[in-house]
């Protein structure tokens, strides 16, 4: 299969008209706090982002790219095609100029602040340059998008040099204008890469009347968890997930304590709201979940800090039980009705696991 390629007079004007495809390098050890708690990963696959097609994948799955959790390795794991691998490879000696593979987002449309891709156990098979294109179309056009000949792409992120076997980070020098639905990475001119993440701003379809109750909190709705006191053994930013997730693993949990102690969580709202009621789930955590849980909400023009003044208690602390969700409606809420907060807080008292933290509310303007 041909993909298409750029003339040089294509290639300036692509160039001149996306001046997102002007990056910088971010380093290894600054990739984390760069991207995370400030953006989405738009095309993990916890998201429900999917893989549409791709020019080969004889080695190793395209799906891989987008699964969450970091690449693993296993030595001396063999498939019919040879060295088991946690991430995408195609076949060698690519007659094409570049492998490639087209991703639906997992939100409803995204704009781009950065791409990470990790190249991670791949040394002597991995992709030695990368490029990400995107493009904006309805769900129903995806037979188009997925076709190799497909015409409609624009450059995300310009050609990059790879190296084996880390991670590799870029900032776009300015979040994209455009809002995309669907990408494409581009390999030169084949290789593995274990992950592809695409970090930016969700942009959410809001309901039509002001007076509909969302999940506000919602990370396809443009919600972050952008700070914590501790995620030791689960990330804050799957307590914003869609559904109830498979085990511990896709939750927030942290360390235990010992003595008087509490963990929390700030969560920034992908709209500022009304709050209806407030959702603590602990699926799946039944000898660690917190004891009480506790809720503090706050309007604020920046991200704020846990002990900031402006935190309100809106909901006080309330006993929870294991593998349950606890929602807190307008009987135990104070300091709701009317009033419009941009972030919400979640307390865990002590320590503990939560599944889900889902805020529920209108949006006010």
């Amino acid at each position: 299969m041909e993909i298409r390629t750029l003339s040089p007079d294509e290639v300036t004007e692509t160039a001149s008209s996306n001046s997102s495809s002007q990056t910088r390098v971010i380093p290894i050890d600054q990739i984390d706090s760069t991207f995370k708690s400030q953006y989405t990963d738009l095309i993990s696959a916890s998201l429900g982002s999917q893989i549409l097609s791709f020019s080969d994948e004889w080695f190793a799955s395209a799906s891989n790219l987008i699964t969450p959790t970091p690449p693993v390795r296993k030595p001396g794991v063999f498939t019919h095609a040879g060295a088991w691998y946690d991430g995408w490879e195609t076949r060698r000696h690519n007659t094409d100029p570049a492998d490639w593979v087209v991703i639906r987002l997992g939100v409803a449309s995204g704009k781009v602040a950065g791409v990470e891709i990790d190249t991670a156990f791949f040394n002597g098979n991995h992709a030695p340059e990368v490029a990400v294109e995107g493009c904006f179309v309805a769900n129903e056009k995806d037979e188009e998008v997925k076709k190799a000949e497909y015409a409609g792409w624009e450059t995300i992120l310009s050609k990059q040099e790879c190296g084996p076997t880390q991670r590799h980070g870029w900032m776009l020098e300015k979040l994209t204008d455009k809002a995309y639905t669907h990408v494409r990475l581009l390999m030169y001119p084949d290789g593995g890469i274990a992950r592809f993440r695409l970090y930016g701003n969700a942009v959410p379809v809001f309901p039509e009347s002001v007076d509909e109750v969302f999940e506000l909190s919602a990370t396809v709705m443009g919600g972050v968890a952008i700070s914590c006191s501790d995620q030791h053994f689960g990330t804050k930013d799957n307590l914003l997930l869609p559904g109830r997730g498979k085990d511990m693993g896709d939750g927030w949990e942290t360390k235990r304590t010992r003595g008087p102690h509490t963990d929390w969580t700030i969560v920034r709202l992908g709209a500022k709201g009304e709050v209806d009621r407030i959702v603590v789930d602990t699926a799946h955590f039944r000898g660690n979940f917190p004891q009480k849980v506790q809720v503090f909400a706050g309007d604020f023009e920046r991200d704020p800090k846990h002990d900031d003044a402006g935190w309100v208690e809106v909901l006080s602390p309330q006993k929870t039980g294991p593998d349950k969700e606890h929602e807190y409606g307008q009987d135990v809420l104070r300091e709701v009705k009317g009033k419009r907060y941009s972030h919400l807080k979640l307390v865990i008292i002590p320590d503990g696991g939560v599944k889900r933290f889902r805020v529920f509310g209108k949006r006010k303007i």
